[in-house]
C-alpha cells in the first residue's frame, strides 16, 4: 500500500506542474496534436504516407505500425480500461477548461499514448528518420495527456509501456513464430 501512497503523491504532483506551467500557447499546440491523434488519424494519416512515399521500407515501416498501434488499441483500451475502473484526475487539480473536455472511460491506462508509442517504436526500426519524425507528435501526446487532466502520469507511464510492448511482440513475431514451425 505504501508503494500505491506514494504513486498517487507523485502523481498528483506531477498533474499540478504539467497543467500549471506549461503556457497556454504551448497548451493549445498540445491539445492540436492531441486531437489529430484522436481516433488513431495521425498515425494512420502517417503510415499512409510512409507508404506512398517509402518504397518497400515505407510500407513495411507503416505495415509494423499499424499492427502495433491495433495490438496496443486492444491491450489497452479493449482489456485494461475494462478491467482497471480509475477515475479520471480530480478536476481540482486543473488548473484551466480544458479539464471540462474529458472522457468518461476509466483513466487507466492511457490508450492515446500506447497507440502513439506502439507506432512510434514499430516504424522507427526500419525506417529510423520517420521513427524520429513520429517521436516529436507521440512525445506531445503523452505530455498533453497529463497537462489536460485527461489522465495521471502512470496511466501514461502505462500506455507506454503497452505500447512498446506491442511493438516489440509485432517485430518479433515472425521470428518467434519460425522458431515455433521449426
Amino acid at each position: 500500500m505504501r508503494v500505491m501512497a506514494e504513486l498517487q503523491k507523485a502523481d498528483r504532483v506531477l498533474i499540478r506542474k504539467a497543467a500549471s506551467r506549461i503556457p497556454p500557447g504551448v497548451g493549445k499546440a498540445l491539445s492540436v496534436v492531441e486531437e489529430a491523434a484522436e481516433s488513431t488519424k495521425l498515425w494512420c494519416g502517417a503510415a499512409v504516407v510512409m507508404a506512398a512515399v517509402g518504397g518497400w521500407r515505407g510500407r513495411t515501416a507503416a505495415g509494423a505500425g499499424l499492427a502495433s498501434m491495433a495490438l496496443a488499441q486492444l491491450v489497452s483500451n479493449g482489456l485494461c480500461k475494462q478491467l482497471a475502473d480509475r477515475d479520471r484526475p480530480p478536476k481540482e487539480w486543473i488548473p484551466h477548461d480544458e479539464v471540462h473536455d474529458r472522457p468518461d472511460s476509466s483513466s487507466f491506462p492511457s490508450g492515446h499514448t500506447a497507440a502513439a508509442a506502439a507506432f512510434t517504436a514499430a516504424v522507427a526500426p526500419t525506417w529510423p528518420v520517420a521513427g524520429a519524425l513520429c517521436a516529436v507528435p507521440a512525445a506531445a501526446v503523452a505530455l498533453e495527456r497529463v497537462q489536460s487532466g485527461a489522465h495521471y502520469p502512470s496511466d501514461v507511464v502505462t500506455g507506454a509501456a503497452i505500447g512498446l510492448a506491442s511493438a516489440w511482440l509485432v517485430r518479433r513475431s515472425p521470428r518467434l513464430l519460425l522458431r515455433r514451425a521449426l
